[in-house]
């Protein structure tokens, strides 16, 4: 059963603070920083990196403490809308634009763990796409879509290799994305805000806003003990909705997702993977896992209406993961944690302006590490220097997700996708038996 510290990840980050503390008093700043996950945090540090100064940051609990430090640790390029979707809609150019501003924002995360001399478990070891089904068509056409369109190379892997890699029946073939990493979020997350500190930005935690207004030429955010007068807002709070501003809220569903982690595995973990890649798989409604350098295995999936408690998270994954690993039958699950993330109608990030000076970073849904960070080069370059960039996200911008309707859609898509994906998984065994 899980333990009284339920999530694997604030149990093994140093608990040093962060910052001076919540704020007190008035501040006067260039720009306000609401929300201390990787969007807040990376346009952060991209504007102080740029040289401004007077960068303050507030965070409603600690640094990562959303959705930033609760996922499953996969950093690859690419958004929640699938890159065929982006095609059409866009067009050639401004797909693959967007798409590699993902992948240079990997090599950013990257570059930086080495420059600000993070340690957040990096392991460069690739992702895998494995493919749940038979019908290979899924794989070829991402890959083909991929590599020319958007200049992306996925190696194929035939089945007979990926289950020397993954100790499995279960998949048949895969793709492996070997530009991609993984690594423990939270230790990042709080890198970087000690990396921001260190250049300037003022971190504030357990400091909420709860309250914007226009003053004068710029915005007033006002918090319990204190108040920030800031020329420019990015507002950046994800899943957790800070309630600032009613159209803000209104744009995203807070959906939750589910992660558990098994007790050290030791040698165990090289009978079921020989390989230390990600992997997730080709299924709508897809499991994902990764093993830790601690020969632990990290194992998440589903997504749901509900933020469920750590006992009912480990019921539900516990059996999706002896559907690929029988062999952990009775293996000892140390920690299991839900979170919430944003998503928007759209399905793609929600970035750029909404008002004079007042800025937006949200709607990740789920595939946030990379396009997090992407959002914030946007958002500091269009601040500090006037890039416009930003702007090719226009076309997704804020749009009603029709709550409390919207709930109900989502997840009976859910469950509809699901029960296609098992629809179709019988039919395949059915063929072949």
């Amino acid at each position: 059963m899980v333990g009284p510290d339920s999530n694997y990840y604030t149990a093994t980050t140093p608990r040093h603070g962060i910052g001076a503390g919540p704020l007190v008093g008035t501040r006067v700043a260039r720009v306000c920083v609401v929300g201390g996950g990787f969007a807040g945090l990376n346009t952060a540090l991209g504007l102080a990196e740029r040289g401004l100064d007077g960068i303050v940051l507030l965070e409603s609990e600690q640094v990562g403490f959303g959705a930033s430090g609760r996922n499953g640790g996969f950093v690859f390029g690419g958004f929640s809308r699938g890159e065929d979707s982006l095609l059409h809609e866009l067009g050639a150019e401004r797909a693959r634009r967007l798409y590699a501003g993902t992948t240079s924002a990997v090599e950013l995360i990257r570059r930086r763990t080495v420059h600000y001399g993070i340690e957040c478990d990096r392991v460069d070891a690739g992702v895998i796409w494995a493919n749940w089904f038979r019908d290979q068509q899924v794989l070829l056409e991402r890959q083909r879509l991929l590599a020319e369109h958007y200049g992306a190379h996925w190696e194929w892997i035939p089945q007979a290799n990926l289950r020397e890699l993954v100790r499995t029946r279960r998949y048949h073939d895969g793709l492996f994305e070997a530009n991609a990493f993984h690594f423990h979020p939270l230790k990042y997350a709080r890198g970087l805000a000690q990396a921001a500190e260190a250049q300037g930005v003022a971190v504030h935690e357990f400091t909420p806003a709860v309250e914007l207004q226009r003053h004068g030429h710029g915005w007033r955010v006002r918090t319990p003990d204190g108040v920030v007068e800031a020329e420019q807002v990015v507002l950046a709070c994800g899943g957790y909705l800070a309630g600032l501003r009613a159209e803000v809220d209104a744009g995203v569903l807070p959906i939750a997702t589910y992660v558990m982690v098994t007790q050290p595995l030791g040698s165990r973990l090289d009978e079921i993977m020989t390989t230390r890649a990600a992997v997730y798989d080709t299924r709508f409604a897809f499991d994902y896992y990764r093993p830790l350098p601690d020969t632990r295995l990290l194992w998440g999936g589903r997504i749901s209406v509900l933020d469920r408690s750590p006992a009912e998270v480990e019921q539900l994954l516990y059996g999706d993961m002896l559907k690929v690993f029988p062999q952990l039958h009775g293996v000892r699950i140390d920690y299991a944690w839900s979170g919430l993330m944003s998503y928007a109608r759209h399905q793609m990030p929600q970035i750029g302006a909404i008002d004079d000076g007042l800025w937006l970073a949200q709607a990740f849904g789920g595939h946030g590490v990379a396009p997090t960070t992407f959002a914030g080069e946007l958002l500091a370059s269009a601040i500090a220097e006037g890039d416009t960039r930003w702007r090719e996200l226009s076309g997704y911008g804020l749009v009603s997700a029709v709550k409390p309707v919207g709930f109900v859609g989502a997840q009976l898509s859910y469950w509809w996708a699901q029960l296609k994906d098992d629809w179709k998984d019988r039919i395949e065994q059915a063929r072949a038996g």
